[in-house]
């Protein structure tokens, strides 16, 4: 038995316990109606190991892409009932303080734990069956001499982490993105990776509404972490290749530009962009494909560059306060904001440095990170909707 089903067995254990405090609170504490609440109580835990078990029998690296959503929905919810769990067990606790000092337990607390239990739940289902439906935009100008005269009032619209595998067949939700960004008419487009979950078919029921994207100076795009095919399980290292070069084909079809550590050219008169793609790049245990030095010789020429790099991880290591690396905006994804964004807060500030948004650095690098319009693990967004950034260049005259 290894360290992993030790870690299994215990989080099944600690589940157990969970519902059988909360099974003794409601014997101990309900009076007219505890034989009701008992029931739902023990149907509802039983739906939820129910789901979780399912969950995991099934063959989630090698199955179909019906079988991931169907494994996704059924741990979301499992997940959704046991977080909730411990939200009222943790506050419940509290409220049992003042029995060390020989004194009767704080109802008001009890009543809180029930209360933000229940909210907890209805959230996590909002964000699941509305919130993650609902696209934001999300203005971004930035300024600098570097940019040309000719590009000022230049509108990029970037989107990222699509998951399309996480919809199945159903493109409604997409074909709603898209006709939002193509309503702001952006000169250039830019999707900053991870269009499927696991593997490229997963992109061949969507091309057609992909394809819709319309800008004047077309629309690129780079490959994220989750396009490899890394996170399923392939019968050999050849399939797994094919299924890599099917997704390049697939992005053939849309007539959108995919960027494999290359550069294309924007011109207006005299003036030139640089907008360079690099594959993906990233820290530990994402795999690293890209090749700056492939995509662009040499980055610290004159000409202004925008880099399309889906790991922000890649502005912080290598372009971040370094003078050799002269490229003025980079464009990622990848965070998703952790999919929870409440108040201007999100979990996803504790794992990464640059979480999501606008970053500058002391030599005038700029990173823009995309906070993604799909969804992955658990399909619900807490806040932190479905992005579109729309990214003006500013001009400013060198004084």
């Amino acid at each position: 038995m290894n360290f992993n089903h030790l870690l299994a067995i215990a989080g099944l254990v600690i589940c157990l316990l969970v519902d059988l405090y909360i099974y003794k609170v409601i014997r101990h504490r309900s009076h007219r109606y505890k034989t009701i609440l008992t029931r739902v109580h023990l149907i509802a835990a039983t739906l939820g190991y129910a789901c979780l078990f399912t969950a995991i029998a099934l063959p989630r690296r090698s199955g179909d892409n019906d079988v991931l959503v169907t494994d996704m929905w059924l741990i979301f919810v499992f997940m959704s009932m046991l977080l909730c769990k411990l939200l009222f067990c943790f506050v419940d606790w509290l409220s049992l303080l003042p029995r060390l000092f020989g004194k009767k337990r704080w109802k008001i607390v009890s009543a809180t734990a029930t209360l933000l239990s229940l909210l907890l739940f209805g959230a996590m289902w909002w964000g699941a069956v509305i919130n993650r439906h609902r696209i934001s935009v999300t203005p971004v100008e930035l300024e600098s001499p570097r940019w040309p005269r000719s590009f000022d009032g230049y509108k990029i619209a970037q989107i990222s982490d699509l998951h399309v595998g996480t919809w199945g067949t159903d493109t409604t939700f997409l074909s709603k993105l898209v006709d939002n960004i193509n309503a702001l008419d952006p000169d250039l487009i830019v999707f900053t990776g991870d269009i499927v979950n696991r593997q490229s078919d997963e992109f061949a029921p969507m091309i057609s509404t992909f394809s819709r994207l319309k800008a004047p100076d077309g629309v690129f795009a780079v490959m994220g972490n989750h396009d490899y095919g890394d996170y399923r399980s392939w019968p050999d290292e050849n399939a797994h290749l094919a299924d890599r070069t099917n997704l390049h084909n697939l992005y053939k079809l849309t007539g959108h530009r995919l960027l494999l550590n290359e550069t294309e050219y924007i011109t207006r008169g005299n003036d030139s962009i640089a907008v360079i793609g690099v594959e993906n790049i990233g820290e530990p245990p994402f795999a690293t494909y890209g090749d700056l030095g492939q995509a662009y010789a040499d980055t610290s020429d004159s000409l202004p560059k925008i880099l399309l790099s889906h790991n922000p991880a890649h502005w912080t290591h290598d372009i971040k306060d370094n003078p050799a690396q002269n490229i003025d905006l980079t464009l990622s994804g990848h965070t998703h904001a952790m999919q929870i964004q409440i108040a201007g807060l999100s979990p996803s500030s504790m794992r990464y440095s640059t979480p999501w948004g606008l970053y500058t650095d002391s030599l005038g690098h700029s990173l823009v990170v995309n906070r993604g319009a799909g969804t992955v693990g658990m399909p619900m967004r807490l806040g932190a909707t479905p992005e579109i950034t729309l990214i003006t260049l500013r001009s400013k005259k060198q004084l």
